[in-house]
């Protein structure tokens, strides 16, 4: 049996990554939240707007900013899998992701759906102008999802939540540190989806670590943005 290395018996309570890394990545989150808050208004009122740019400058920005991530872990000499979680090694091991991560995203939506006010037409709108028209923005849309559900749960699930618990040595402030960030992030969809997406980046944080994996939340998370257009649009009828 391999003897288990002294970094791999607490690697939630050990730096990933330089400080200094981590708080330039959070800068430039930051700057993008800003940039985005400012510009949401003026896209939701936007006659011509195109989608397809929006959404090529979307998986651009996600990219650039996972590759950012991965930057920081080669240069700390920490590995990939660290945010992007161990390779599956068995058609088990996709199955039981698979699984887990759409039984977390109903599981989650029954449980939001609870504990925080249905969103309505008012909300709907602040979000209206993101989703697809047309098959070829459909397909777009779903390529967001999954680069959405990969870049995002491997920045604030896989990396973000690592080192805030490290630098707080408190496993669940790295979990709240985290969802908070993930809901700052998506302020531009107004403040009551935003809180919303901070609850369910804490439920995901917390199947994360449970998990020692970020698969099942990038699963879940690029499922239920999947099907985002499906199930607001049902919200109308």
């Amino acid at each position: 049996m391999d003897a288990v290395s002294p970094t791999e018996s607490k690697p939630t309570l050990q730096r990933i990554a330089h400080p200094l890394h981590t708080i330039i990545l959070l800068a430039a989150e930051a700057v993008m939240v800003v940039r985005a808050a400012m510009r949401a208004e003026h896209l939701r009122t936007a006659v011509d707007l195109n989608r397809v740019r929006m959404y090529e400058r979307t998986m651009l920005t996600e990219w650039l900013g996972f590759a950012f991530v991965l930057f920081g872990l080669w240069l700390a000499g920490s590995r990939f899998s660290t945010v992007v979680g161990d390779r599956w090694r068995s058609v088990r091991d996709v199955g039981r992701d698979l699984g887990l991560g759409v039984a977390f995203s109903i599981v989650s939506t029954m449980v939001l759906s609870m504990l925080g006010p249905h969103h309505g037409p008012e909300d709907n709108r602040a979000v209206q102008f993101l989703l697809p028209h047309g098959a070829r923005e459909m397909a777009l849309w779903v390529a967001v999802s999954i680069t959405a559900g990969i870049c995002e749960e491997a920045l604030y699930r896989g990396y973000l939540q690592r080192q805030f618990m490290a630098l707080t040595k408190n496993v669940p402030a790295g979990i709240l540190l985290g969802a908070v960030a993930f809901g700052l992030a998506h302020s531009y969809q107004g403040w009551a989806r935003a809180t919303t997406i901070g609850v369910e980046g804490a439920m995901l944080g917390a199947m994360a670590y449970w998990r020692k994996s970020v698969r099942p939340g990038m699963i879940a998370h690029a499922w239920k943005d999947a099907l985002a257009p499906l199930l607001m649009g049902a919200m109308k009828h």
